[in-house]
């Protein structure tokens, strides 16, 4: 990436929930924040879904654990939006939520200024992980701006043969330290639920992102 023509682009971060910033592209959001060409992160669920009980804690408290994290990947005074859809039910692309959604996203990508976005890729399983990518797919349709779309990877590996770059690494334990600070995932400190895989723990030092669609 140091070396690409990215290396200059204005970024936008979109992630499904809580947590997928810093697990598919903490390295961007520091490098990027650090550089000063990260325009804004945005959230597309509340993160409610993670536990079945005590709903608006849970945004609460979800809210309160990305700052933290955010903060630590140095990220802390970057603009930060959620979108407040529920867990595992996205809206149908053609809904009227969605195509709202879809504007005021088209509306941040001129706003910030932004050249890239980076989300969650469209081959992951998880229904909010594609439902994101689809959401920045009509934002770009909509933004009246060249935006290059790049896919980060969460649950899924990036394809060998697609056009990839790879961010400058981060400082030994930066990742895990911000990973931390979304404990709800990682602990019952708010009740039963949703327990992120221990192995999740052991990050690469860098992002690979995959290059979905070129601004050219």
């Amino acid at each position: 990436m140091a070396h690409s023509r990215w290396a200059q682009a204005r970024w936008l971060v979109l992630a499904p929930h809580p947590d997928d910033e810093t697990l598919g592209a903490g390295a961007l959001i520091t490098h990027s924040a650090a550089k000063g060409r990260l325009g804004a992160i945005v959230f597309l669920t509340d993160g409610t879904g993670s536990h079945p009980q005590g709903t608006p804690r849970v945004a609460a408290t979800r809210r309160k654990e990305a700052r933290n994290a955010l903060g630590r990947l140095g990220a802390k005074a970057i603009p930060t939006i959620c979108m407040g859809w529920r867990d595992a039910h996205p809206y149908p692309i053609d809904s009227r939520v969605f195509t709202r959604d879809a504007g005021r996203l088209a509306a941040l990508l001129r706003w910030h200024r932004i050249d890239a976005i980076a989300v969650s890729d469209k081959s992951e399983a998880h229904c909010d992980h594609l439902a994101t990518y689809r959401l920045a797919e009509a934002a770009l349709r909509k933004a009246r701006r060249p935006v290059a779309l790049f896919a980060y990877h969460v649950w899924s590996e990036a394809p060998r043969r697609a056009r990839r770059i790879a961010t400058p690494a981060m400082p030994t334990g930066q990742r895990r330290h911000a990973l931390l600070a979304h404990r709800s995932q990682l602990s019952p400190v708010i009740g039963q639920g949703f327990r992120l895989p221990r192995k999740m723990l052991r990050m690469p030092a860098q992002d690979v992102l995959t290059l979905r669609r070129d601004c050219r």
